[in-house]
């Protein structure tokens, strides 16, 4: 079995962890952590030991290292574990700079080693069949692709202050979606809004709480993108795609299916508070895709260059909201 390094125990680094664990497939070996009780916690739920970055990288017993660590450490652990000669599983994004990225990925592909990144929600099941029927041609050419990303609540200022800002940490998820909806075409042109509307302190950290981007390809295909820090009734997250032909739509999953008829209406189930809770059967998919990645050498869904795409998007978006105009994507 392939055996897995672990690069940060927080929450997505416990689900990954937990996912390979569950696998049949691949083992954890070990788990590092800058907090140590957090490694430990994690390491003995999953069979794992405990030990630094550098020992884990270096590790003689470890096939891949899957990085879950704060977003400006991503690209040197890549290079770190490219030049140790380990297959990379590595959350988004990449690095928070474009040139970066460029300079990461050139690291990786001299050490000729696997790279996939951690755009979980191509392999939510209901996404994931929205975008095969979607290629079959169900609906025609698509026309216009609507996605709505709205969470609970906003995370820690302390997280904002580092994350790269709401294009950069949460929105890149959309764009990414929207290129793999899109298909062979790119968007060309990002126009950007956004304001503070949650919160006050993230305005104060010089980030935003409440979005909106539209898209367009060469051809003339729009995307248009809504974030939102703030939904109090759950993690709302919906895809709409409008063709030539008909529309796809992937609406909202629910605690459970039962729905309530009375007098004051028809209601239905609450929708999870908790992207772990939303994304799990994905995140689950997301470890087999890669296991199929290093074992029967399928390409990724998202490689290296998807990254490095989805950040010319999020820097697109910036600048657009600096300069209230459209920006064309270099």
């Amino acid at each position: 079995m392939l055996r897995f390094g672990i690069l940060g125990a927080g929450r997505i680094g416990n689900v990954h962890a937990r996912a390979i664990a569950a696998s049949g497939r691949a083992n954890v070996g070990y788990i590092a952590d800058a907090m140590p009780e957090a490694a430990q916690g994690l390491a003995d739920a999953v069979g794992a030991k405990t030990a630094s970055v550098q020992e884990v990288v270096t590790a003689s017993d470890v096939d891949a290292i899957l990085i879950a660590t704060p977003t400006d450490t991503h690209a040197d652990l890549i290079e770190d574990a490219a030049k140790a000669g380990k297959a990379i599983l590595c959350e988004k994004p990449v690095s928070l700079s474009v040139e970066r990225i460029e300079q990461c990925l050139q690291v990786v592909e001299n050490a000729g080693v696997p790279l996939m990144i951690g755009f979980h929600r191509r392999y939510d099941p209901n996404f994931a069949f929205l975008e095969k029927r979607l290629r079959a041609g169900e609906i025609g050419d698509p026309e216009i692709i609507t996605i709505t990303c709205r969470d609970p609540s906003a995370p820690p200022v302390s997280y904002i202050e580092r994350s790269g800002g709401l294009y950069r940490d949460m929105m890149i998820h959309d764009f990414d979606m929207a290129r793999f909806l899109l298909g062979d075409e790119e968007p060309v042109i990002v126009h950007a809004l956004g304001g503070v509307m949650t919160d006050p302190e993230i305005g104060k950290a010089g980030d935003i709480d409440t979005a909106s981007v539209q898209m367009q390809t060469a051809s003339g295909k729009i995307v248009v993108i809504t974030n939102s820090r703030r939904a109090t009734y759950g993690h709302d997250q919906r895809i709409e795609v409008h063709g030539s032909k008909g529309l796809l739509r992937a609406a909202n999953i629910h605690n459970t299916t039962v729905e309530l008829a009375n007098q004051n209406g028809w209601t239905e189930d609450a929708i999870p508070f908790s992207f772990i809770e939303r994304y799990q059967a994905a995140y689950t998919a997301e470890i087999h895709k890669f296991l199929d990645f290093l074992d029967k050498g399928e390409a990724p869904r998202a490689s290296g260059y998807d990254g490095l795409m989805a950040q010319k998007l999020a820097e697109a978006a910036s600048e657009s909201l600096k300069t209230g105009q459209a920006v064309k994507v270099i």
